[in-house]
């Protein structure tokens, strides 16, 4: 018969890429990874893992195998959650991972208020502009801007109209001046962002019914949109950040949005999480909660009137 735990240290295996990895994850020496794989491997009598001394991956029986391993599991986790609730409640853990500056100042009070409504759910919330992976990281959905077009998961919208838009202090606009053009940005201190130790520094906008794309520079860069625009709050240069991120501090006027005429980079909000999994209770009630908030802040940019 299989082991469940088996089960789990080969899924978790093969989306970490190592034993090493779902040994630390399960508080186990690789070893007994290896040796609960082996066991496994027994039970089916196919090589699920094609083993040398630098590399794992899994064989073509495991790429076979690995979507039963994972929708077992998960139907296993749902049977056990719906068994201990009422009907209609929300039960079990829930892993949410969110860029940094919306999942800190914007998403977390939303999630906070969800998980009162839902007082037997679980909420495990990540805060991190590093990319989660939702097939390899731990996490049962993701908040990103713009997700690329994969057809092995699936993006809920939740603010489709959202947009990036130019941003400065007034201290710093007194101190610089205001770009009066696109052309300005290269004479001004601009705050880039970093991921995967590439530089943003080439800005796309839509500029009548062209595109133009600026390289900027600045002094200071960091890989946490937080702190990019906690730098601009500070006076520090203009930033270029999703509408959503700094919507209340326009409209506070602790930072002025400049170029309104020019229309910035798309940056739509999605929820995503795998195919296979489907949606659980949970995620879609997250998505609906979400999708109602991003909606009644009105996500896109306000426009700009005609001269």
């Amino acid at each position: 018969m299989i082991r469940l735990d088996d089960l789990a240290l080969f899924v978790r295996s093969a989306a970490l890429g190592g034993f090493s990895g779902a040994a630390r994850e399960a508080d186990l020496l690789p070893g007994q990874v290896s040796a609960a794989i082996q066991r496994l491997e027994r039970h089916l009598d196919v090589r699920l893992f094609a083993r040398s001394t630098r590399s794992l991956r899994l064989t073509a029986e495991g790429e076979r195998y690995l979507p039963f391993a994972q929708e077992a599991l998960l139907a296993l986790r749902d049977g056990r959650e719906r068994l201990h609730g009422t009907p209609g409640e929300l039960r079990g853990t829930l892993l949410v991972a969110t860029p940094s500056d919306l999942g800190r100042n914007v998403l977390l009070p939303w999630l906070a208020e969800f998980r009162r409504a839902h007082p037997a759910l679980h909420l495990r919330v990540s805060c991190s502009d590093q990319v989660a992976d939702v097939f390899r990281d731990p996490v049962d959905v993701a908040i990103r801007y713009s997700p690329g077009a994969d057809a092995n998961y699936i993006a809920l919208p939740l603010a489709p109209a959202n947009r990036r838009v130019l941003v400065a202090s007034p201290a710093y606009l007194d101190r610089a001046g205001s770009p009066a053009t696109l052309d300005d940005l290269v004479r001004h201190d601009c705050l880039l962002w970093t991921l995967g130790n590439r530089v943003h520094d080439k800005w796309s906008f839509h500029d009548g019914a062209q595109r133009r794309v600026v390289r900027v520079r600045g002094p200071l860069d960091s890989d946490d949109g937080e702190i990019a625009r906690k730098l601009a709050l500070a006076g520090e240069g203009i930033a270029y950040k999703s509408w959503l991120d700094v919507r209340a501090d326009v409209q506070a006027g602790r930072l002025v949005r400049l170029l309104p005429q020019v229309q910035g980079e798309a940056a739509p909000l999605h929820l995503v999480c795998p195919h296979r999994k489907q949606f659980s209770p949970a995620v879609q009630a997250l998505h609906g909660w979400l999708r109602a908030r991003c909606d009644a802040l009105g996500e896109a940019p306000p426009a700009v009137p005609a001269p």
